[in-house]
């Protein structure tokens, strides 16, 4: 069902002015970070672990849990992943140009709660506009005095640098982000003993949050850590935003309470997606990235939960949501995704270098027309190499979770559509018209 809920980080998406130092302050910015700054370290992060925060970025991992990992007998840093890079995956992209200051706020305060020396965001190099808005809203908030020395006339002081990153997807991994703000090329490391919050940026103990979750964290402290909780259900608490995409009638970003909202409403309430476009069927949605197995009409009543998503066989991922309806072609799509992957991996890990192009090269053979029935089986086989089990949550045959990424839309696509994919063998490619090939 939608439910009344309170915009916790979209408040301001309804002014043209919204990225704007004078906009933030006319609405209440940087309030909450005056308010931290009166509490100590270990009442802020209190209250981040009543709120039950999860992280926005993907694996769901509890903030404040997060925090908690570190070492205290270091230097700490702080580092916000803003590389978004997924396809159909643009919540970020909003924030980091709509909403600069509240991201800067939030990390203030996350900073503040870790004890962190200096910060750093590090922003997908593609997002010009956003990244121009962000280093601008640093600047600014330097001369306000939420950064520097004294920030707001107290006695803690944070330096943050803006990072843009070079244009890899690899660096949305946490430690291939933090080896390219080394200096070096984004190859992930090896967990353990490299967990960034042990061993993480030059040696030391590091915290990486995501975009969304550093912009929750201005109402949380100004509004406390349950009353955040008291939306949502469980461990999947808040508001979260949703970025829906595919065949819809109104595709867009959502900020939508979680567990309550269900993808029925998401994808069909008028207010929201408005339907599947053109009033067709629903044949398949990815519910949480392009990295996540997909789901079904009978999927539809779940409501947007963590948990609830995870048990099914899936995962609410990086709160994108792709909608395919009847004209889509399951194999055009599960060719498009793993070219992504094949193309953005490091090449660090033979399973995925190597395993990542052989099935998109199957995958191609069968769109164009030259497949073999035998093909399925060797997709399923080399996959199993990659992730074996072909299961949820994935096993890992390398050292991050790219590889084991690649199955998901071509097991979801075989195991619900073989006969679609038997039809580009016995046909001589897809049977769709060109034009609805082209748009699926």
């Amino acid at each position: 069902m939608i439910t009344e809920h309170p915009r916790i980080v979209t408040s301001r998406m309804g002014y043209d002015d919204s990225y704007t130092l004078e906009r933030y302050l006319a609405t209440g910015g940087y309030e909450g970070l005056r308010k931290a700054l009166t509490m100590t370290p270990e009442q802020v992060h209190e209250e981040v672990n009543a709120a039950s925060l999860l992280g926005r970025g993907g694996a769901g991992f509890a903030a404040g849990r997060k925090w908690s990992m570190k070492r205290a007998d270091a230097t700490t840093y702080l580092v916000v992943n803003g590389d978004e890079s997924e396809p159909a995956t643009f919540k970020d992209h909003l924030l980091i140009e709509r909403d600069p200051h509240q991201i800067v706020e939030g990390t203030v305060i996350a900073a503040y709660a870790v004890g962190a020396s200096a910060a750093f965001i590090f922003c997908r190099g593609e997002f010009a506009l956003g990244y121009e808005r962000l280093l601008q809203a640093c600047n600014d908030a330097y001369r306000y005095g939420a950064l520097g020395a004294g920030i707001l006339g107290t006695d803690y002081s944070l330096d943050l640098v803006i990072h843009p990153g070079a244009g890899a997807y690899i660096c949305g991994e946490e430690t291939a982000l933090l080896e390219s703000l080394e200096g070096r090329r984004g190859f992930p490391r090896i967990k353990p003993p490299y967990f960034p919050a042990a061993i993480g940026l030059y040696g030391q103990p590091t915290i990486v949050n995501n975009v969304e979750t550093m912009s929750n964290l201005p109402w949380i402290i100004l509004n406390g850590g349950a009353e955040f909780a008291s939306f949502g259900q469980g461990s999947s608490a808040g508001t979260r935003l949703f970025a829906l995409s595919g065949h819809v009638e109104r595709p867009g970003w959502y900020e939508l309470e979680m567990s309550k909202t269900t993808f029925r409403d998401l994808i069909y309430d008028k207010s929201l997606g408005g339907g599947v476009r053109g009033a067709r069927e629903l044949k398949a949605f990815i519910p949480g990235g392009v990295s996540a197995p997909w789901f079904f009409p009978e999927h539809l009543d779940m409501g947007l939960d963590q948990d609830a998503v995870g048990k099914a066989g899936s995962m609410l991922g990086s709160g994108s949501v792709v909608v395919m309806d009847e004209t889509a072609c399951p194999v055009r799509v599960a060719w498009r995704i793993t070219r992504f992957f094949a193309r953005e991996s490091c090449g660090q890990c033979t399973p995925c270098r190597e395993g990542s192009g052989w099935v998109e090269k199957v995958l191609r053979r069968l769109e164009d027309g030259y497949g073999r029935e035998e093909d399925l089986d060797l997709l399923l086989d080399t996959l199993d190499n990659i992730a074996p089990g072909l299961g949820w949550p994935p096993k890992q045959t390398t050292i991050c979770v790219l590889g084991p990424s690649i199955p998901s839309s071509v097991v979801s696509g075989i195991s619900r559509f073989r006969d679609e994919f038997l039809v580009h063998v016995k046909e001589g490619g897809c049977p769709m018209p060109p034009d609805e090939v082209r748009h699926g």
